[in-house]
């Protein structure tokens, strides 16, 4: 058929065009998702810097607000002993705190008392400097006070905070920070906040008031290295080296085939900075990792397309094999009622003729007439049955029969219908079956028929074997036929289906097997063949035994 193989050809194009435009199409994917992964890591890398910053500085942070408050909490009356006391505790939390220095700081009067002059008295009386070295803590104390620029710089802010402030409130945090905080490169100072009442009895002595006991305010001044803060790279597949250098630093010129990246500490340590470097191959392995996930969806994508390409086009063959079996129906089937009728019509024509007819023609064109519409109301039976069997619509009407009569009346049927058809039969220990005899009957009617049909002329031959098997019967049709080959045997029970050979040269619409198929099918059962080719085929039908 040259449609059918033009129609092959163009579904051959159309498939091999959709896998170039699939392939294409998923290296096309590939590409760009890898480089959009690349970018993106390349992102990361210069932005979650910042997470590994917040990290590392949570001691410090953590110092900042929580533990250096603590001093509050002592109003001032901190001495040497508990000042060591809380110097160990910080050296014990925060590593990166070298060394403690303690301002025992008094306010009162100075002396002598000149009235309406600045009357306050800001001094320290003891300083103790606190320091750690093996686990151990170091206290020295200073007996000689000399100028000291923390305590004289923190001295300028408190008295201007006393002198200024507005004590019918209370101060800001921006305030508080400015007066009671100094905070330089590696070092923090502070000193417990005032009260507005202390405020109020501060500015009483800047007016002249005298008291006998200098009120207490204790200062601390903390020494920091932020070389022994541990660095937390948060980000190991990000940052393959993270490190604490000064702000000066620039990376040599051997670096210059890595990404480098940096990030300032804030606060104390602002002279400071984390320093991000990783080799461009430590970035591509974590781009390839990142990409392996992607890469696997759109493998399973583009699979997930190519299948249903493939789907489509096993259809279009499907559709392409069906419109094959229903032309070649068709033709067979037009050919099979263009024969009787044509019979039909010229004997037909011979009857209504001018002469006149002898009884034995009369009786030889209805003879005639009467074949030829046996064959087309058979014809049309097995057509309407099988639409029935497909759509469900014939109801199994169940008897006990006798399988012996049942057989025996077909073989005698056949044997007179074909006198050269050797037919014989065995029933070993089945003697009755429980089952729609008509349906059973239309199943022998068309194996048998087979049987003779493709069967040599000299070997026309069937052998019916009848036996009961785990609860089933199974009968065996078996002839010495032309075979079925290998190939074919999975195709005969399918509808429209034709093995051609030269029995078969004058067509038939194939709906023989696949009429069997389906009425075994609709009384629960199963059919198979073994067949080979020149020596003959055997049917086997298993249906189930109800007794």
């Amino acid at each position: 058929m040259p449609a059918q193989k033009t129609a092959y050809r163009k579904n051959f194009l159309l498939i091999i065009v959709f896998l170039v435009l699939i392939s294409i199409t998923f290296v096309v994917a590939l590409f760009i998702s890898y480089s959009l992964t690349s970018k993106y890591v390349e992102n990361e890398f210069s932005s979650k810097k910042i997470e590994v910053l917040e990290q590392t500085m949570k001691p410090y942070y953590d110092f900042f607000y929580n533990k250096i408050p603590e001093i509050q909490f002592y109003g001032g009356f901190l001495d040497s002993a508990s000042a060591r006391k809380y110097a160990s505790s910080v050296f014990k939390e925060y590593e990166f705190v070298t060394k403690v220095v303690f301002y025992d700081v008094q306010i009162g009067t100075r002396l002598p008392v000149t009235r309406y002059d600045n009357n306050l008295d800001v001094s320290v009386k003891a300083i103790y400097q606190y320091g750690h070295q093996n686990g151990k803590i170091l206290g020295t104390r200073q007996n000689h006070i000399g100028d000291e620029p923390d305590f004289a710089e923190m001295s300028a802010k408190l008295r201007n905070y006393i002198a200024f402030s507005d004590t019918t409130r209370a101060p800001t945090q921006d305030e508080m920070y400015k007066t009671f905080w100094d905070v330089k490169p590696n070092k923090i100072t502070y000193t417990n906040t005032l009260r507005p009442l202390d405020v109020k009895n501060y500015r009483e002595l800047l007016r002249g008031k005298t008291v006998s006991a200098p009120y207490k305010q204790n200062m601390m001044t903390f020494y920091l290295d932020p070389v022994l803060l541990k660095v937390k790279n948060t980000h190991h597949e990000l940052y393959q080296n993270v490190s604490i250098q000064p702000v000066v630093y620039d990376p040599i010129d051997s670096e210059g085939n890595k990404l480098v990246t940096e990030v300032p500490f804030p606060g104390a340590f602002s002279d400071y900075k984390l320093f991000f470097s990783s080799e461009e191959g430590y970035l591509t392995a974590e781009t390839n990792r990142r990409f392996m996930p992607i890469g696997a969806a759109v493998l399973v994508i583009t699979l997930f397309l190519v299948a249903i390409g493939w789907l489509i086009y096993r259809n279009l063959n499907v559709n392409i094999k069906l419109f094959k079996l229903q032309y070649d129906f068709i033709n067979n089937f037009t050919h099979e009622f263009k024969t009787p009728v044509s019979v039909i019509k010229i004997a037909g024509s011979n009857l209504k003729g001018d002469g006149e007819l002898t009884e034995r023609q009369r009786k030889h064109y209805g003879k005639i007439l009467d074949e030829e519409a046996d064959k087309l109301n058979d014809l049309m039976n097995k057509l309407l049955s099988f639409t029935q069997l497909e759509n469900k619509s014939i109801n199994i009407k169940k008897e006990e029969i006798a399988v012996d009569d049942f057989v025996e009346r077909y073989i005698d049927t056949f044997k007179i219908k074909y006198p050269d058809f050797k037919l014989n039969y065995t029933s070993n220990g089945v003697h009755t079956f429980y089952t729609d005899p008509v349906l059973l009957g239309s199943v022998f009617q068309n194996l048998i028929e087979n049987a003779y049909k493709y069967s040599h002329p000299k070997k026309r031959q069937l052998n019916i074997n009848i036996i009961q098997k785990k609860g089933n019967i199974v009968f065996s049709f078996i002839d010495k036929g032309i075979g079925i080959p290998r190939n074919e045997q999975h195709n005969v029970f399918k509808k429209f289906y034709r093995i051609e050979n030269q029995y078969n040269q004058n067509g038939s619409v194939g709906l023989g097997l696949a009429f069997c198929k389906e009425l075994v099918n609709f009384m629960d059962g199963e059919i198979t063949v073994n067949s080979k080719v020149n020596e003959g085929s055997e049917f086997i039908v298993t249906l189930p035994n109800e007794n």
